[in-house]
């Protein structure tokens, strides 16, 4: 049995720049990688069957995305080989932390090397990109400036930090918050390079916020932290983070969470955490 970790990211910042035609937001974000992660372990099966063992509750087979991935795969390489999925979920569902599309990511990953299928990296992406718009950056495997739907990805150098992350008690949906009649999808292209992440924003933030409370309050108690140099919504939410350049500061202000809210502090990577090993 192999053992891989499907780490969250960080949305440092999220312009909607635009529409498609067909309906899909045209974005610039900058991803982190954080070390806070999901875990899974596949284990191969003498037939030909995907199975995973503990799904999450409340999401039928046929829309988990570690299932999916292994589906897809398998479909696109025509393999008679199958797999048993252990997921071990940390990343919270609907917290705008990436958790099911870096679940995805790693299926892909660690099966096209158990199942050796020698696909390339690329064509990984693409297959990624089938599942949605945020898998293709834990397969490109390095902190990215994305463009387009996401699925433009160029690497990017960010310097060290640590990152509070609160979970608010809700879950967000992303269709819904993409589909507001409040979101604005007109912030000006920034150009790469040069540009700053901490001059940047969540076009979606605001969106989020005047629907639910629960992000406003917990975005406001981070604005009020010492020593940040970021405080925002990560992707459509409902997980908001503030960024600190040392440990210190930031299990400092964790330790400063009020009852009534929950997070946990988290080192920003530089690489996904199995990024080259299953190449």
């Amino acid at each position: 049995m192999l053992t891989f970790p499907a780490p969250a990211k960080l949305n440092l910042f999220l312009h909607v720049v635009g529409r498609r035609q067909d309906g899909y937001h045209l974005l610039q974000t900058v991803f982190r990688f954080i070390d806070f992660s999901d875990q899974l372990s596949f284990k191969l099966r003498a037939d030909d069957t995907i199975k995973l063992h503990n799904p999450i509750a409340g999401v039928p087979e046929d829309i988990d995305l570690c299932t999916r991935a292994a589906k897809l795969l398998k479909q696109k390489t025509d393999t008679g080989q199958g797999v048993d999925i252990f997921l071990q979920k940390r990343i919270p569902m609907g917290g705008g932390l990436g958790g099911g599309s870096s679940d995805a990511a790693t299926t892909l990953l660690a099966l096209n090397h158990l199942w050796k299928l020698n696909l390339s990296k690329d064509q990984l992406l693409e297959l990624g990109l089938q599942l949605g718009a945020d898998v293709p950056v834990f397969i490109f495997g390095q902190n990215a400036f994305a463009q387009g739907i996401g699925e433009k990805l160029a690497a990017i150098e960010l310097p060290p930090a640590w990152y509070l992350v609160l979970i608010p008690s809700i879950q967000v949906s992303t269709a819904e918050i993409f589909a507001s009649k409040e979101l604005t999808r007109n912030t000006l292209p920034i150009k790469i390079p040069p540009f700053s992440v901490w001059q940047g924003h969540n076009d979606l933030e605001v969106v989020v916020c005047r629907t639910h409370p629960e992000v406003a309050k917990c975005l406001e108690w981070l604005k009020r932290l010492e020593n940040t140099t970021i405080t925002r919504m990560s992707g459509s939410g409902a997980c908001v983070f503030a960024e600190f350049t040392t440990e210190w500061a930031a299990q400092n202000a964790f330790k400063q969470i009020p009852d009534d809210m929950r997070g946990f502090v988290a080192k920003g990577l530089d690489y996904h955490p199995i990024y080259k090993s299953v190449e």
